[in-house]
């Protein structure tokens, strides 16, 4: 098993990390201030400066070959395996607008991937062309308010055939992205078939941004922050009709669809997560060992010593990991991986979230200001743990994976 960086995606580490903290970086703040200041009032629509920022940066990353290294085993992405995404990856991790620069940002990766690989003819024309592009962002929308919706059987989003359409009915929460105002399209869960087989009740649906019936109630809010522009928006469904052409695969194969989407786009948010706790780690050094107190600079006060290096350890361990569940997914393919990619969703979250927590603590006061990207970081990894399944469902299934062998030994038995 060899998890270290090829000779192929070697140079294009070195590439996009210098584009990440020479070009990019230096812009992130300027970006993110811009939020709220269109002359609108409205601070999910974006300004000009904003769209200035990402179109140049974009067109840079195109001019130079640094585009769409997210799609492995497709004649229309890099030619990259997993394990060689991961450490791209990584680098984009660790300013907030860096994955969007090279077209590799969620969620839009993720429903790249359901139009790649299951969408119709028509549907690669209309929006996977446009996506890969960077012409549009969209939104995945699965998460209801009315449910547990980490139980993914209990989704409740009807969605009735009516002649040659489908009519949806329902409300749906946590929609990321959907806040963009280049939202174009969103990938929809609904219920087909309530009372059938628990994983034939449900069917995906291609839905534009704009169709009649759909209403934003609310941005939701993590600790406060509306994440805008991006957002995660609180919607309603109210007689949507979605033609049956829009219907992704079949009536009842909803899940099979989610569990090809999700896969790639867990790993790829447990690499992302990575790359911010490098980030936390390195501005963590920086502040020990620039900063006084008590007459020592702060890496020798307390157990700052241990906190720095124990950082250094989970980081490294939670890489390896990661590494290795791209490993599975790039060698027995992303459904046999499963039980590797749950173990990574929950080990680097945790270890990012704690990472930084450290970070703020050393900072003082100024690491959860504004700053320092710290804050930020902090409010999106906590996130993170709830998004594509919260802890206990992934841990659930590490440990069902772990006790079939056991199961199985017994009734060999």
């Amino acid at each position: 098993m060899n998890l270290g960086m090829s000779d192929r995606v070697a140079p294009l580490v070195e590439r996009v990390r210098d584009m990440v903290e020479n070009e990019i970086a230096p812009l992130d703040h300027e970006y993110h201030a811009e939020i709220g200041r269109h002359p609108s009032g409205d601070r999910f629509q974006m300004t000009d400066r904003q769209y200035e920022i990402l179109a140049t940066l974009k067109a840079t990353a195109r001019e130079r070959g640094l585009w769409n290294f997210w799609l492995t085993d497709s004649s229309r992405g890099y030619g990259l395996t997993t394990v060689e995404y991961a450490y791209l990856a990584e680098e984009m991790g660790k300013v907030g607008i860096a994955a969007e620069v090279f077209n590799c940002s969620a969620p839009d990766t993720g429903n790249m991937e359901v139009f790649e690989r299951y969408g119709s003819d028509a549907h690669k024309q209309k929006w996977l062309a446009r996506l890969l592009e960077g012409e549009i962002r969209s939104a995945y929308v699965m998460t209801e308010p009315g449910v547990a919706s980490s139980d993914a059987t209990q989704i409740a989003l009807s969605a009735r055939k009516d002649g040659g359409d489908y009519v949806l009915n329902g409300e749906k929460y946590w929609a990321s992205g959907a806040g963009d105002p280049r939202c174009k399209v969103m990938i929809v869960m609904a219920a087909t078939d309530p009372d059938g087989p628990k994983h034939a009740r449900h069917s995906m649906f291609v839905v534009p941004r704009d169709a009649a019936g759909i209403e934003t109630v609310r941005p939701m809010q993590v600790f406060g922050n509306d994440d805008a522009p991006h957002g995660h928006m609180h919607l309603k469904f109210k007689d949507v009709r979605v033609p049956a052409e829009d219907l992704i695969l079949g009536e009842g194969r909803g899940f099979e669809v989610a569990q090809g989407r999700l896969g790639p786009g867990r790993i790829h948010h447990c690499m992302r997560a990575i790359g911010q706790a490098e980030k936390a780690l390195e501005l963590m050094c920086r502040r020990a060992v620039s900063r006084t107190a008590f007459g020592k600079p702060i890496a020798e006060l307390g157990a700052n010593y241990d906190i720095i290096a124990n950082a250094r350890m989970e980081i490294e361990m939670a890489r390896l990991l990661c590494l290795k569940a791209a490993y599975m997914m790039d060698t027995v393919g992303t459904r046999q991986a499963q039980p590797w990619i749950s173990q990574i969703k929950v080990v680097a979250p945790l270890m990012a979230c704690k990472v930084v927590d450290e970070a703020m603590q050393i900072h003082g006061a100024t690491g959860i200001s504004q700053d320092t990207p710290l804050y930020q970081m902090y409010h999106k990894l906590r996130t993170l743990r709830f998004a594509d399944g919260p802890d206990a469902v992934h841990r659930r299934q590490v440990a069902r994976a772990e006790l079939k062998r056991y199961t199985n030994q017994k009734a060999a038995e």
